[in-house]
């Protein structure tokens, strides 16, 4: 098992190797690391469509959707929230704050345009046709709730998931094994899935889902693209206070900040 003084200085080491590669490259990554995200969202909602009671849906949510975070650690991803650990080499001086600016921003873009992308074939392909019509209802009364959040909840419920999301990544680092990896990231997202705290990039898939069951399906809604960018805009400066910030820097500061040149490790 790596020890968190161990994993520290890989991710300070890693900022290089993810800002320097081709923007081509990056972006690809980034879709897929979207659609995996996307294909657990929907996952999650198919499995707890209709359960009761709601608690027990949303656990079972929680053992669904982590599959697509395991999916961008082993098939390879580039996703943001995950990203948002980058803040550590720029405070080791590793990289700049424009290249984590600037991967945050492909990264972002990417992971829109797969979430968006499974959020159509779900629609089009009639998946969401599912349970006579009530995955449906589901689909668009999530997009709903999303979309109706305040802007201070969107920002407090972003700052834990992504606190969660990174844990999970930066544990997904300390096991060695395939199996011990899996099981390291699982456990904190259930627990974001559970509580029920904001994911951008899921939100990517969550409520442009709603948004075209609308229409597909003829199902009554109010869900528009500005309810959609009303909750992206606070869940994303969460999460990326959350991981960037608390995680990211929280980490630095106990880890890199107290030693000199990694020797006392």
């Amino acid at each position: 098992m790596h020890l968190p003084s161990e994993i520290i200085k890989m991710y300070s080491l890693l900022g290089s190797t993810k800002t320097e590669q081709p923007v081509f490259k990056t972006f690809i990554l980034a879709i897929f690391a979207g659609a995996f995200i996307a294909l657990g969202a929907l996952g999650s909602q198919i499995i707890s469509c209709e359960v009761v009671p709601v608690a027990f849906g949303r656990a079972l949510s929680g053992l669904i959707f982590p599959i697509g975070l395991a999916m961008v650690i082993i098939a390879g991803g580039e996703l943001f929230t995950g990203n948002c650990l980058l803040f550590i080499p720029v405070l080791d001086r590793q990289i700049s704050l424009l290249d984590f600016v600037k991967n945050l921003a492909i990264v972002y873009v990417g992971n829109l345009v797969g979430s968006f992308f499974i959020a159509l074939l779900a629609n089009y392909g009639h998946v969401l046709s599912l349970y006579n019509g009530e995955l449906v209802r589901s689909a668009v009364n999530t997009a709903t709730a999303k979309a109706d959040i305040s802007f201070i909840d969107g920002f407090i419920k972003g700052i834990l998931c992504n606190v969660l999301v990174c844990i999970a990544v930066w544990a997904s680092q300390a096991a060695e094994e395939l199996s011990g990896r899996i099981i390291a990231l699982f456990l904190p997202i259930f627990l974001f899935i559970v509580c029920g705290f904001e994911h951008s990039v899921a939100n990517m898939y969550f409520i442009p889902c709603g948004i075209l069951a609308q229409h597909v399906y003829g199902f009554p809604g109010h869900v528009t693209i500005l309810g959609f960018l009303w909750n992206l805009l606070p869940v994303t400066l969460g999460n990326l206070v959350g991981g960037a910030f608390l995680v990211g820097g929280g980490y630095y500061l106990a880890y890199l900040k107290s030693v000199q040149g990694y020797d006392d490790d």
